[in-house]
């Protein structure tokens, strides 16, 4: 059963990110394009590209499309019947379709490829961690080291483990994190 906090904690991960409540409506939105959402009853909206929402709408029995004048623009489904692993899937694909073009296509890259040339992560904390932790702009172990354990935890495909690793690799460097 995914939650409002795994869905504020995924939305949260990626970069220009808005969030806002009004009226019991979270809505999440990459430089002012709305991208997901969370009404008050508990139905996630997402706007996804036309082929996306076809697919999320046939993987579960209670969503349906979300139009806007006529025209399908997303997906809509009980928060709680969408996977966690799916839904990550999902918001990343509708922050990416509504994100600018250059923004979209740094995501892109860091998902094809998290290594990024001049890293020293080391590769122990896992391609999903190294994957959030470029998408939030850490790179380096200095750039980690300005952070605190909460906040590297925040970050959806961060681990405790991937944080220890990270934690001991800084301390054998005589650094710490924040």
């Amino acid at each position: 059963m995914t939650t409002r906090a795994q869905l504020r904690k995924t939305a949260l991960t990626f970069q220009e990110v808005e969030e806002v409540t009004a009226d019991g409506v979270v809505t999440y939105s990459v430089r002012g394009k709305e991208f997901a959402s969370v009404t008050k009853d508990g139905v996630v909206r997402l706007r996804l590209p036309e082929a996306e929402v076809e697919r999320a709408v046939a993987a579960y029995p209670r969503a349906g499309g979300l139009t806007h004048a006529g025209r399908q623009i997303g997906f809509q489904a009980p928060l709680t019947d969408v996977g966690g692993q799916h839904l990550w899937a999902l918001v990343m694909e509708a922050w990416k379709h509504r994100a600018p073009k250059q923004l979209a296509a740094r995501l892109t890259a860091i998902v094809d490829s998290p290594t990024q040339p001049g890293s020293d992560l080391p590769a122990s904390i896992g391609k999903p961690a190294t994957r959030a932790l470029a998408n939030a702009g850490l790179t380096t172990l200095d750039q980690v080291a300005t952070r605190t354990r909460a906040e590297l935890l925040a970050l959806h495909g961060v681990g405790p483990k991937a944080v220890r690793i990270l934690a001991d690799t800084l301390t054998e460097q005589g650094m710490s994190l924040r």
